[in-house]
């Protein structure tokens, strides 16, 4: 992702073929990277498997908060919801693939089940976090652009990490059931963490 770019006057690409493109793309990335975090944590413990997690999910969560918005080259709702749509499809492509391959393949420990549990509350869990995070990153990234006429994938992305680690510490302080020192409660912490980010973006942009 580039630090800054550029919009010119092809925003807001939302056509069905890219749109599906994005969508398969941005589906097998999320299966690649569910996959390495299974096995880091069946053959990795201790500080080592945390950090290692740590790390593989914010590789994780930085394109697909980012990227279909950037795909779309959002700038209005059109590419907004564009954004959203690569995000729901391809949780999707996800899906399928998770529960053809990755459930049988045995990387998957138990720690994995109890939290997966049921695909009847797992799977529609993810359609909502796969459309929520694509849909507030391209709401940032529209946002940049309607205030300055540039867009800062990592500004955009440090920002919802900044809030997401405040949240974390006080669901932590205040002892927010199932809060702890853990990879876990960052991620929770990611979804309100982004729409913080997302309002504090929207400070200052040129209503049209």
């Amino acid at each position: 992702m580039d630090s800054a770019a550029e919009l010119h006057g092809d925003h807001d690409v939302t056509d069905v073929p890219s749109i599906v493109r994005g969508a398969v793309l941005l589906g097998l990335f999320e299966s690649v990277m569910v996959l390495l975090l299974s096995l880091a944590s069946r053959f990795l413990s201790g500080p080592l498997e945390t950090a290692l997690l740590a790390i593989l999910l914010l590789l994780g969560l930085a394109p697909v908060t980012i990227l279909p918005g950037i795909w779309t080259r959002a700038r209005s709702i059109e590419g907004i919801a564009g954004a959203a749509g690569i995000g729901l499809a391809a949780a999707f492509v996800f899906l399928l693939i998770d529960v053809v391959l990755l459930q049988h393949i045995g990387t998957y420990t138990n720690r994995w089940h109890q939290i997966g549990g049921s695909n009847w509350w797992y799977h529609p869990i993810w359609w909502m976090a796969g459309t929520f995070l694509p849909w507030l990153g391209a709401w940032m990234l529209a946002n940049q652009a309607g205030r300055s006429g540039r867009i800062s994938a990592p500004a955009a992305f440090g920002t919802a990490v900044g809030f997401a680690v405040a949240v974390a510490l006080a669901g932590i302080l205040i002892g927010f059931p199932g809060a702890g020192w853990n990879v876990a409660t960052f991620g929770v912490a990611f979804l309100p963490g982004l729409a913080l980010a997302t309002a504090l973006s929207a400070l200052g942009t040129r209503r049209t």
